[in-house]
């Protein structure tokens, strides 16, 4: 594509967009459509693997300074998610979302002109990861506060749709690296990224302070799952319960994506399966990530938070335990697919823990903090199996370690509780009193 034929596309871009300009609504289910369609658009960030080897091919790279590029963008993308939630609680919403658009298409446009690996790290790891960042915390932060009555399915469903980011964009992303080379395929999609974020991204608007639903009130089971008031960041970070919060999230993805980052050589490996076999393997498994989003937000709903990372991490245990003693290429595939379930669940239920323990007020910065546990577990997790692969010259060794790891990660769902109410001085009984007058007599607290 030719600078000035990428300069025509760019003029269009912007009058499509001015022509959108005017959109608003109050109607919350199109506002979690749009949320969901942003998160699509990020999310094609998983599809990276479909840039390894033509880069390496083309300009004689290894298949891991090209994957730097990756890692790069998503530890990015935790810290600035922070700021972004600052962000939003200042400027609104809408103007964060853009923004993130706007840098997350222009970095990915950018990474076609890419004839070295640093302006590849600049471009598509640093400046698309502040736009993913920025604009990953904005459908969290706005639809945890339309949707009160469904915090947990809600939130799941919108980084449902960043997990299934690549299902979409890869297929179509190998197609057009067949067809027009590697770095005109930067361009394009960066292009069409752009547009996607930007038009959705002027539906984010959050609704007035208090909104609910009409004619709904939390239930009992809810309000003593919930904090009596909304913390500011300052105040969340001075408990214990958002330090737990954190610590739940960083060893769930580090399970996930310790998995996620070998995968393909993991399954040549344990059932002997070609390369092509164990691609297509990875494609299958790789769904659990975007089921998982959606399937444990929605069980979060019905048996708490709590509950669905207990079982998750519980599940995890005996998964990795029995992992190396699986041979057959289905069951493999199947194992995988609930690990990576789980991996997406963390994603899709913290949000919603978050809502419930700190109020949905300053969520934004306070879960955007909180996703600092992603870039870390980015790190680290993929780090731990590679090294403990190279040490022993098996997987054996490093699924086991990783199966303790959740054999004491399951007792921290069951210690942690939602913070007390310092302000009023009341704990959980007066809540469930206060939302069901009803219930005051047997919590013993008086009208």
């Amino acid at each position: 594509m030719s600078t000035f034929t990428r300069r025509s596309f760019i003029g269009k871009t912007a009058v499509a967009i001015g022509s959108f300009a005017a959109l608003r609504t109050n109607n919350r289910w199109v506002i979690a459509i749009a949320g969901v369609f942003f998160q699509i658009a990020l999310g094609a960030v998983y599809a990276w693997s479909v840039f390894r080897v033509p880069l390496a091919k083309q300009f004689g790279w290894t298949i891991s300074e090209v994957t730097l590029t990756f890692t790069i963008s998503i530890f990015v993308l935790g810290f600035a998610a922070f700021f972004g939630g600052l962000w939003l609680n200042y400027k609104g919403p809408r103007l964060v979302a853009l923004t993130g658009g706007v840098l997350y298409g222009l970095g990915v446009f950018l990474a076609s002109f890419s004839h070295n690996l640093w302006w590849l790290y600049l471009s598509y790891g640093v400046i698309g990861g502040v736009g993913l960042g920025l604009g990953y915390i904005v459908p969290v932060a706005v639809l945890v506060k339309w949707f009160p009555d469904r915090r947990g399915l809600i939130t799941g469903i919108a980084v449902g749709g960043f997990g299934a980011g690549a299902l979409i964009t890869a297929p179509a992303a190998t197609g057009l690296i067949q067809s027009v080379g590697v770095l005109n395929t930067f361009a394009y999609l960066g292009i069409a990224y752009l547009i996607v974020t930007v038009v959705t991204g002027l539906f984010m608007q959050s609704p007035p302070d208090g909104w609910k639903p009409e004619g709904w009130t939390p239930t009992a089971s809810q309000t003593s799952h919930r904090a009596g008031r909304d913390y500011t960041l300052s105040e969340a970070l001075k408990t214990w319960q958002w330090w737990a919060l954190w610590l739940l999230l960083f060893l769930n993805t580090c399970a996930g994506i310790s998995i996620i980052s070998q995968e393909a050589p993991l399954f040549e490996e344990l059932t002997g399966v070609t390369a092509v076999v164990a691609a297509s393997m990875v494609g299958l498994a790789s769904i659990g990530n975007a089921v998982g989003r959606v399937f444990w937000a929605w069980i979060s709903d019905l048996i708490t938070r709590r509950a669905t990372f207990f079982v998750m991490f519980a599940g995890q245990l005996l998964l990795f335990w029995f992992l190396p003693n699986i041979a057959t290429v289905s069951l493999m595939t199947i194992v995988t697919f609930v690990v990576l379930m789980c991996y997406g669940g963390g994603f899709g239920t913290m949000p919603a823990f978050t809502a419930d323990y700190f109020g949905p007020k300053n969520v934004g910065p306070i879960y955007g903090l909180m996703l600092t546990a992603w870039g870390f577990a980015s790190a680290f997790g993929p780090l731990l199996i590679a090294l403990m692969r190279e040490t022993a010259g098996s997987y054996r060794g490093a699924l086991h370690v990783i199966a303790g790891v959740m054999a004491v990660s399951a007792l921290l769902p069951i210690l942690v509780r939602p913070p007390r109410d310092r302000d009023t001085g009341t704990g959980i009984a007066s809540r469930v009193a206060r939302a069901n007058p009803s219930t005051r007599a047997v919590a013993g607290v008086r009208p």
